[in-house]
């Protein structure tokens, strides 16, 4: 039999195996609570401390732009603040009733949240985005949210390269600004260019930071305004940065940019040197037909469209299903498709009966069955 409860708390498990200490006073406050489970005397004392999972709380959130906000986390017991600058987070929030969870880049630098033990995460608000919305515009100073270990191999490697160009559109610019800000605070001044798009100046998220990290010298910095100059081709980056591929990229934007990159740097021979991170699914992109998705153990089923995930479609179903990054990435949420076929909303493959499948990132291509 499946342990849920159990796949429900690895992600805090996962975070707190760093710290010796932290198991030793779970165990022992285990051994003296039984029967009764340590969050139900831990929670008297501290929203914070969690024996089954990670949570923080809201301390403050910013306006960055007008659809945009920066929101501070103070974590909570177990959490551990050796992240690297480029990784994200999950933060599950309570709306309506029900816990949603999303991932997002950590903006703040890991000196400074070792030091004052907090994280920071810049959300744009979406008009696709339930949760993206809520959290810049509806959510409290002092919420409690729940928390999935920093993780992500969108990082920076040790040395810097010698030349370095980092690539971004609109909330891509997170995951960099974390990069960035640790360099400032470590002195790092090499040769980094940083071509950043958004729609006009007053889009531009962290737009006077950026600014007064170039004067720093930190690295170079191009703004493109698309509403006014058009989107970025490979051309107009050409000649922004004329030696763009001898350079070590990192690229973070919607999914049509990141393929316009792709493409340049295959048709230059270069591939390998094009680092990227993807945001969100381009959903419905690959045709995904839906269909009617049942949950074999629960003998539920529900009818979704070709945009619903089957994670999602679970959820509305009201079957407790596992999940972890809900971007494809932890593979927490994998589980086996019994009959049907499904669509990875990513990449278009299909996947058939008798195969593991991703459910954050898949949705139903005709009728399927889940063994869940």
């Amino acid at each position: 039999m499946v342990d849920w409860r159990q796949r429900f708390e690895a992600p805090a498990r996962a975070a707190s195996a760093n710290s010796a200490a932290a198991q030793w006073v779970r165990a022992a406050v285990s051994r003296v609570t039984t029967p009764l489970l340590p969050d139900d005397y831990l929670h008297l004392i501290d929203p914070l401390w969690s024996a089954r999972e990670l949570r923080g709380r809201i301390v403050s959130i910013t306006p960055t732009t007008d659809d945009s906000a920066t929101i501070v986390i103070k974590p909570g017991w177990g959490f551990s603040f050796d992240y690297i600058a480029g990784q994200y987070i999950g933060i599950g929030v309570p709306v309506d009733g029900r816990w949603t969870w999303r991932s997002y880049s950590l903006t703040s630098d890991p000196d400074t949240s070792r030091g004052d033990k907090t994280v920071a995460i810049t959300v744009k608000a979406l008009p696709e985005g339930f949760l993206s919305t809520h959290l810049v515009n509806g959510l409290e100073p002092g919420t409690v949210v729940r928390l999935a270990a920093p993780a992500g191999e969108f990082v920076l490697p040790e040395p810097l390269p010698e030349k370095v160009l980092l690539v971004t559109a609109g909330s891509g610019v997170t995951p960099i600004m974390s990069m960035l800000r640790t360099m400032a605070r470590r002195g790092r001044h090499g040769d980094v260019v940083l071509v950043h798009s958004a729609p006009s100046a007053d889009n531009v998220m962290f737009g006077d930071e950026l600014a007064e990290l170039a004067d720093r010298g930190v690295m170079t910095l191009h703004l493109r305004y698309t509403g006014s100059d058009g989107r970025l081709t490979p051309e107009g980056l050409a000649a922004l940065v004329p030696d763009w591929a001898d350079r070590q990229t990192w690229a973070c934007g919607p999914g049509g940019f990141l393929d316009m990159l792709t493409g340049a740097y295959e048709k230059a021979g270069h591939p390998d040197r094009l680092h990227i991170e993807r945001f969100a699914l381009e959903r419905g992109s690959h045709g995904a037909q839906g269909g009617t998705v049942t949950f074999g153990t629960r003998d539920k089923s529900i009818e979704v469209d070709g945009a619903t995930t089957l994670l999602e479609a679970g959820e509305k179903a009201g079957v407790q299903m596992p999940y972890g990054c809900r971007m494809g990435i932890c593979q927490t949420c994998v589980v086996m498709l019994d009959k049907g076929c499904v669509r990875d909303l990513r990449t278009g493959v299909e996947h058939v009966e008798g195969e593991r499948i991703q459910t954050c990132v898949c949705a139903a291509a005709g009728d399927c069955t889940l063994d869940v």
